[in-house]
């Protein structure tokens, strides 16, 4: 059994190596963690415009209560996320913050979700409601970091059949899909707590 495992741990290592995509370190004390800020572009919608995240997410464990868990959830989580997005076409720049409520992390990936607290026309109706980021961290520099997000890509059915924005729970978000092309993110994994 021992063995087995062993060559299992040494084939997954061997694909992520080959795959290029080797996680970065686990970065050693400490909760879970997300900061730095980035710009980062779109493959399926290339322009002109400039998207820019500012992440500085914490982890606090068992923090916020909720109904029937009066002690909160192992991924309760606190900080804020800053979105800065500049239509080059119209020349608006539209700004947002969110306050930080959950912080799952592996290494070199986190996902998140925040609730909009402040936010400017055209999306000021977003405020009071819950996004979803995600976080890769390729390692140091920056180079090969990626980030998602979930208004831009995901939809959702209601009853009816009809299509409208997708409902985003605590800690749900896509993979991260976006190349950054300036910036650094880093992800600080710790594993969650009993």
């Amino acid at each position: 059994m021992r063995k087995s495992l062993r060559w299992a741990a040494v084939a997954v290592a061997a694909i992520t190596v080959a795959a290029g995509s080797a996680p970065a370190p686990a970065i050693a004390g400490g909760p879970a963690r997300v900061t730095g800020s980035a710009e980062f572009r779109l493959t399926f919608a290339p322009d002109d415009d400039v998207r820019r995240f500012a992440f500085d997410a914490r982890a606090t464990p068992y923090t916020h209560p909720l109904p029937g868990l009066p002690g909160g959830l192992p991924s309760d989580a606190t900080g804020t996320v800053r979105v800065l997005h500049r239509v080059a076409a119209s020349g608006v720049t539209v700004t947002f913050e969110a306050a930080v409520d959950c912080l799952i992390t592996a290494p070199g990936y986190a996902a998140m979700t925040a609730v909009v607290t402040r936010a400017d026309e055209p999306v000021r109706d977003w405020v009071g409601r819950r996004v979803g980021f995600s976080v890769q961290d390729a390692g140091p520099g920056g180079r090969r970091d990626r980030v998602g997000f979930d208004w831009s890509l995901s939809a959702d059915q209601d009853e009816n059949g009809d299509w409208g924005r997708a409902r985003v729970g605590t800690c749900l978000a896509p993979a991260p899909f976006a190349p950054v092309t300036r910036g650094d993110l880093t992800v600080r994994h710790a594993d969650l707590r009993p």
